[in-house]
């Protein structure tokens, strides 16, 4: 993106969004929360008369060494869910569980409106205005929106979304002078109707509807990584991000796991991200321990050992017995990988004056990989090696030997290469968009 030059690859530091998301908490204060609904707030407040004295002393609560807290980023398309925790000394975050979440944001919520106007109107109609009409489609989603965000389950009133005049207007012309209103009324559904203003009309529990299956999903998710019998100990439970100022949302974690978890909402939801990042980008040693999301790898040949390896892997090559596709392991899925931490492996060139090396790096989800043929590998990169400015004199002609070395504990894999019998080091690196 012209970020940063190949030749000063450090210009660019990459910054993960719950990583950024929880070290922007870290340093929060738990006083700097987002004001509850006004009627939940009251009855807290007389709930804790007596224990004034407590409450003043946690209004300035830090979170301390020791610590561990999960993080629930909720986007627009994602939701994504760490668990840190704050280490003694410098203070900084050791994760816990590998990122989870999955494709559970915002947008889902958009997807059952959508399927809702199929259902209503039909899914040819639908379809072809979008084609035809795709101003008034975008209308249709930005009022959709407004609305969206409006829904609140403390809020007694019913929500109307405006539909644009190109979607009545097409709508009639499409079934042959059907309006709008009759496919609605005919539709029959007391928490859909059509309002005396032109409009259509969701009762709060008729949009609340629309939020139960991405809710649903969410707090799945985080009750799955809860449940992980590594994770006991962890006191609070933060939840930022753009889709986290729904209060629907809000109210549907807290109602879920209030009981056995503090919950906190930063009053600084959609830009917690944006400070966290900056934050890393001044102190990139905040985060010192990751866990790896995927287990990566190379394919290699190695000797056939009867009875281990498959028949099927068997090659022969200058009179020797060889298994292919052996998946060489670098990291494991879900393993505990520090800064700095490196993974050195030697690999022999096919022939001495090759110039270019080219080795494919392959990944899954599984911990657990002999084969890349194996279900579940699949190829996510390449590693080129550029050999052609190290030469080798007369008496090293021959086995050539290179020593690649990659480091995974970073937020990007780095990589670099070492020509051992010229001890130079050569050209290399890593492609992780070469599918």
């Amino acid at each position: 993106a012209g970020l940063a030059s190949p030749s000063k690859p450090d210009q660019l530091l990459i910054a993960l969004e719950p990583e950024a998301a929880s070290i922007y908490i870290r340093k929060l204060r738990l006083r700097e929360l987002a004001p509850e609904h006004q009627s939940q707030r009251q009855k807290w407040l007389r709930s804790s008369a007596g224990n004034i004295a407590k409450s003043n002393s946690q209004v300035s609560e830090k979170i301390r060494h020791g610590t561990r807290y999960m993080v629930v980023d909720c986007g627009g398309g994602t939701v994504d869910i760490t668990v840190h925790e704050v280490e003694e000394g410098p203070g900084t975050l050791k994760e816990l569980h590998k990122a989870a979440g999955g494709m559970h944001g915002s947008v889902n919520v958009d997807q059952e409106f959508e399927q809702l106007l199929v259902n209503i109107f039909g899914s040819t109609f639908i379809e072809e205005f979008k084609v035809k009409r795709p101003a008034g489609w975008v209308d249709l989603m930005i009022a959709f929106e407004a609305r969206k965000r409006n829904a609140s389950p403390w809020k007694n009133n019913p929500l109307n979304v405006s539909l644009p005049f190109s979607f009545i207007d097409y709508y009639k012309k499409f079934t042959k002078n059907k309006t709008v209103e009759e496919a609605i009324r005919s539709y029959d559904d007391a928490d859909v109707k059509w309002s005396s203003q032109g409009m259509m009309r969701f009762t709060p529990e008729g949009m609340q509807r629309l939020f139960a299956r991405t809710l649903a999903s969410i707090t799945s998710g985080v009750e799955e990584v809860l449940h992980s019998p590594s994770l006991q100990g962890i006191s609070y439970l933060f939840v930022v991000g753009g889709f986290a100022q729904s209060a629907l949302l809000q109210t549907a974690m807290r109602k879920k796991f209030s009981n056995d978890l503090r919950i906190i909402i930063p009053r600084d939801l959609g830009l917690s991200i944006l400070k966290g990042a900056v934050q890393f980008g001044l102190d990139p040693s905040a985060v010192r321990v990751r866990r790896s999301r995927l287990t990566y790898g190379v394919g290699v040949l190695n000797k056939f050992q009867p009875g281990k390896h498959p028949e099927a892997k068997k090659v022969t090559k200058d009179n020797m017995d060889w298994c292919k596709d052996i998946f060489d392991t670098f990291v494991q899925s879900d393993q505990s990988v520090a800064v700095g931490d490196k993974v050195t492996r030697s690999y022999t060139p096919a022939k001495p004056s090759q110039q270019e090396i080219i080795i494919n790096i392959y990944c899954s989800d599984r911990e657990n990989v002999r084969f890349i043929t194996d279900a579940g590998v699949r190829k996510c990169g390449t590693l080129h090696i550029d050999v052609s400015d190290s030469q080798c004199g007369p008496s090293l002609q021959g086995r050539r030997e290179l020593q690649l070395t990659m480091q995974y504990g970073d937020t990007e894999i780095k990589v670099s290469a070492l020509d051992v019998p010229t001890g130079k080091c050569v050209k290399s690196s890593i492609d992780f968009l070469n599918k």
